[in-house]
């Protein structure tokens, strides 16, 4: 190969990247995540008749949807769901039990009125990297994020990507991420739909979150992985251009208990944008989140040393016993709504400018804040049901009234306000 031709394809390769164009619009009515109050949105949930051809897909427990056999401690409120499916559950009064899908463009409306309704800003929609490199699962999860689209902007309400890499494998996956995102943006235009859409943008691009950064759980994938993914999100010359969001183990700072002891961690979040240390679980009580709270305190310090922002991380309470029949039932109460007030005014008062709700609508856990019934179904599964005078919308309630004691739209409280 001649020197001259050499050089000629140098050129050439220096000016088809000059050329590529970034797909992305160039704003959003979105333009930041802070001041905003969002939710993770699992999207999960399929009944047999929904179309998917998934079944009764993660309300099942062994592969039974029965009494005595399922996934979930939370049992939705379907009353106001267009569409819903009979199960094989009963009422206190024999009446068959019925539940909404994920897959139904109706359940997806429904859920973003509510956010709407109750000022909630928003949700990050949640791509399980194990399920959308399979047909099945990418279809079903395209399915829900294209009627999440349609309805965020219905609604007014904002909308990203959350890669969720559990159970993703090594380095064989890192091109499925990053093809799915090639896809979302080049079919979906989920990115591109001008200037007043409702992609969530930070700092000037569209906010893209990578979650499962730095566990010490044993996974297949390594930090090296992750680099490759927040290189292509953040410098592929046409896909790339995007602010990056990392989910990591709550301890990320100090390389604690539930973290890899890697300085390639913190590397990597030097070159993300938000750091969004996930806590679930880790607290069961007002008083023991008291303690956590002093370590968010320093994360949040450490941040604005290092000028990357911060998300807190909080939840209602939690229950996995169906899912794990050892654990017990309502294994982190709710407490009338006591223990998720403590950390939403908490970080606050701590100095978070976003804060991550988790989840929407999470039954699996008992993390769920969409609305819950007040008459689960009785028999052989036991279900978790708020106190008796607690309402079926008051974590929606909560969650937005926090979202406005945020933006300082309404006087800052540390006692959970009362349901109006």
């Amino acid at each position: 190969m001649s020197k001259i031709y050499i050089q000629l394809l140098i050129v050439l390769f220096f000016l088809s990247n000059a050329m590529a164009q970034i797909k992305h619009s160039k704003n959003s009515r979105f333009k930041s995540y802070k001041g905003l109050i969002m939710a993770g949105y699992q999207g999960w949930h399929n009944a047999p008749e929904d179309g998917a051809g998934r079944g009764w897909y993660h309300y099942t427990s062994k592969g039974k949807f029965e009494p005595g056999s399922t996934n979930v401690d939370l049992w939705a409120e379907t009353k106001e769901y267009p569409k819903v499916y009979k199960t094989p559950f009963l009422h206190a009064d024999g009446t068959p039990a019925y539940l909404q899908s994920a897959h139904d463009a109706s359940t997806v409306d429904v859920h973003f009125r509510w956010m709407k309704a109750y000022g909630l800003d928003g949700v990050f929609m949640q791509r399980f990297v194990a399920e959308i490199r399979g047909k099945s699962g990418r279809n079903h999860f395209n399915t829900v994020l294209r009627n999440a689209l349609a309805s965020s902007r219905k609604y007014g309400r904002a909308i990203s990507v959350m890669y969720d890499l559990s159970g993703t494998r090594d380095s064989v996956d890192v091109p499925v991420l990053i093809n799915d995102w090639k896809n979302l943006v080049d079919s979906m235009k989920i990115t591109s739909q001008g200037n007043n859409q409702t992609y969530l943008y930070h700092n000037g691009k569209p906010l893209v979150v990578l979650w499962g950064v730095g566990f010490n759980d044993n996974r297949r994938y390594t930090l090296k992985d992750i680099e490759k993914m927040i290189d292509f999100l953040k410098n592929d010359p046409v896909y790339g251009g995007c602010s990056v969001m990392l989910g990591v183990p709550t301890y990320w700072r100090e390389f604690g208990s539930d973290t890899q002891k890697d300085p390639l961690l913190h590397k990597l979040i030097l070159k993300a944008d938000i750091v969004h240390p996930w806590t679930i679980g880790r607290y069961d009580t007002e008083a023991a989140y008291e303690r956590y709270a002093v370590v968010q305190k320093s994360d949040i310090q450490w941040c604005l040393e290092h000028k990357i922002d911060y998300t807190g991380v909080v939840f209602p309470g939690f229950s996995w016993h169906n899912m794990n029949p050892g654990s017990p039932s309502d294994q982190i109460p709710r407490n009338r709504g006591k223990f998720f007030w403590k950390q939403l005014s908490t970080a606050i008062k701590n100095g978070a400018e976003m804060l991550y709700v988790a989840m929407f609508d999470e039954v699996d856990e008992a993390t769920a804040i969409f609305k819950i019934s007040k008459n689960p179904p009785v028999g052989a599964s036991k279900f978790v049901a708020f106190e008796e005078d607690i309402p079926s919308d008051y974590y929606l309630y909560l969650t937005g009234y926090a979202g406005k004691m945020l933006r300082k739209q309404v006087p800052f409280i540390q006692e959970v306000p009362l349901h109006k």
